[in-house]
């Protein structure tokens, strides 16, 4: 049986993105991504906004342009599958985390600083590791 699991998200960056590497040297970023659902009130007429935050993953090449590039507040287009993991807090207590594991990603907008080159802003991951690979954060 067929199944799909897609995530498209435009959103900003709520704060600088987090670069670490695993022990094979692969580059892995996380940051938190903002989008807003906007939509009118039909009983007040009144513009109303929710805000939902989004933990994204990057791995490899991408986590290179994201460390390069990507800072608190900017915007980018990302495209990636969800993925929930489980991990243990300080008292032994079993914990989930679903994250949107970015493989393609186009930054939107200007760029943070105008004293970088520009480069391409388009990047897919490679994504052909083994999850015994994934780093645990």
């Amino acid at each position: 049986m067929a199944s799909v699991n897609k995530v498209i998200l435009i959103g900003n960056l709520g704060r600088d993105p987090e670069v670490r590497y695993n022990a094979n040297g692969i580059g892995v970023a996380n940051f938190s991504l903002a989008t807003t659902y906007g939509w009118t009130d039909k009983q007040t007429g009144e513009r109303k906004e929710e805000t939902e935050w989004h933990r994204v993953v990057t791995f490899g090449a991408l986590s290179d342009i994201v460390e390069r590039f990507l800072r608190k507040g900017s915007q980018v287009y990302i495209e990636g599958r969800l993925k929930t993991r489980k991990w243990q807090d300080k008292s032994g207590k079993d914990q989930y985390t679903t994250e949107v594991i970015a493989e393609q990603m186009q930054m939107l907008g200007k760029p943070i600083s105008s004293t970088e080159s520009q480069e391409s802003a388009e990047a897919t991951s490679d994504l052909n590791m083994d999850e015994e690979e994934m780093p645990p954060f």
